[in-house]
């Protein structure tokens, strides 16, 4: 398929399903078994371990460690290692990304990038088996490679979007992506919770079963990297402005970077949806991010009951993006985001008062971010696909990363701070509330087709 065939295949009729959308889902579903099994649920308490076995050898089962981890001549207390591991990681997306979409958009291979990084995240996954013993080093090196790369191909893989779905398709296939993403996340999941529970019948000790869970995550990873790397490989050619020879690709894409936060203050529109998407999407972050810590130390529940829970939203969550998908197509993304925000809203204030071991209550809750969980950022990434100017779609997108990835620490930041003065994980999550107000407001003076028209892009029946 040549460049002019890409063309044709941003421009085919709304609704279809095509190759390219098909191959695209698959990158979610390939990805979220690592941010769902690794980064989400084992590799947090695993790296713990590890860390505190370095640092206190001889701990007796159940005692303190209190003693600290040597990292480049700065005490480190163990138990805070994942948290700066994952900050550190945090601050240097914020500044590749940015430099990876602009070289994206210059690449007449984009595909091909995407499976570089998604392949180098998938092997450094893979390589955290060999995590074990005192060597916590391993882990914390391996985790910022994984999610350095992770974020890389996100960006990428976000931008062609715009190649492959015309703006009234946008929703669907974007709240699609994000279902098969809660799915192949969910099933791998349900897959190593069963090895946890198991463990012991197969000859394996805690350590190791979690170990064949994070090389699981890894290979799944890399294997269903394949299929989208193939259904995508004809989607090529550049759309954005070429690159002076002298400059080349990269001194040119720094170039481009300088432009785009100079032509960013000419889209006010979307620079209004940047800003509300990042305070709308951080309370998301730490709800989710701090569930289970909410369910096992507030609400009394054990940590297999609320790992049940989690696998029960992720399935949830994949009906949840198809519905919100939807929705979108009767009443627009747009207002349908907003709703969302109002049910996010409803959920930590009703969190406040779920009664410790009311597991209905907390099953309940967990249904209900379910259904807004996917539905929501699946369709901010559609919102903000049609808010950016043609062939700049990787430029763009990488700032949306960057932007979510810098600023991502403030939810977590007033979760960890309310606690901290009031002692209770219930002020901790209703404070969370003024996220999803302030988002909310600032996304509902978004003028869409305004911001739609200045990008230069094509507005949908239904905004």
């Amino acid at each position: 398929m040549t460049g002019d065939a890409v063309g044709t295949v941003a421009h085919s009729a709304p609704g279809q399903h095509t190759r390219e959308q098909r191959a695209w889902y698959f990158y979610d579903w390939a990805n979220s078994a690592y941010v769902t099994t690794t980064a989400t649920v084992l590799m947090a308490p695993y790296l713990t371990s590890v860390a505190t076995a370095a640092a206190c050898p001889d701990l007796a089962e159940g005692a303190s460690c209190t003693q600290t981890l040597d990292v480049v001549g700065v005490p480190i207390d163990p138990g805070s290692l994942f948290a700066y591991t994952a900050t550190v990681s945090t601050v240097i997306s914020a500044i590749v990304l940015i430099v990876v979409g602009g070289i994206a958009d210059r690449s007449p291979h984009p595909t091909r990038m995407l499976a570089g990084f998604a392949w180098l995240g998938a092997i450094a996954a893979s390589l955290m088996f060999f995590v074990l013993g005192t060597n916590w080093q391993l882990g914390v090196v391996l985790l910022i490679v994984a999610n350095l790369a992770l974020g890389s191909s996100l960006v990428i893989y976000d931008s062609l979007l715009v190649r492959i779905a015309v703006p009234d398709d946008r929703d669907r296939v974007s709240s699609r992506g994000w279902g098969f993403g809660y799915l192949g996340g969910g099933i791998l999941l349900a897959l190593n919770f069963l090895l946890d529970i198991f463990h012991a019948k197969l000859g394996l000790d805690r350590a190791t079963s979690t170990r064949v869970s994070l090389l699981s995550a890894g290979m799944w990873w890399g294997g269903f990297t394949l299929i989208p790397v193939l259904g995508l490989r004809h989607v090529a050619g550049t759309l954005a402005t070429p690159v002076e020879r002298t400059k080349g690709v990269v001194a040119g894409s720094f170039a481009q970077l300088a432009d785009t936060f100079r032509e960013l203050r000419l889209f006010p529109q979307t620079m209004l949806f940047l800003l509300a998407y990042l305070f709308f999407n951080d309370g998301i972050q730490t709800v989710i991010g701090n569930s289970s810590l909410y369910g096992i130390e507030e609400l009394q529940f054990s940590q297999q009951t609320v790992l049940g829970v989690f696998l029960f939203v992720q399935f949830v969550a994949f009906g949840g993006s198809v519905l919100f998908g939807r929705i979108a197509g009767r009443i627009g993304a747009w207002r349908t985001v907003l709703w969302s925000l109002g049910v996010w809203t409803l959920i930590v204030v009703v969190a406040f008062f779920v009664p410790a071991k009311s597991l209905v209550l907390f099953v309940a809750l967990a249904l209900f971010i379910g259904l807004v969980l996917g539905g929501s950022q699946a369709l901010s990434r559609s919102l903000y696909s049609q808010l950016i100017p043609r062939g700049r779609e990787a430029e763009f997108f990488s700032l949306y990363q960057a932007m979510e990835r810098g600023t991502s620490w403030f939810g977590t930041l007033t979760f960890g701070l309310v606690h901290q003065f009031t002692h209770s994980y219930r002020w901790a999550i209703v404070a969370l509330v003024v996220f999803f107000v302030v988002g909310g407001l600032i996304l509902s003076r978004v003028r869409m087709r305004e911001g739609i028209l200045a990008a230069g892009n094509e507005v949908p029946a239904i905004v």
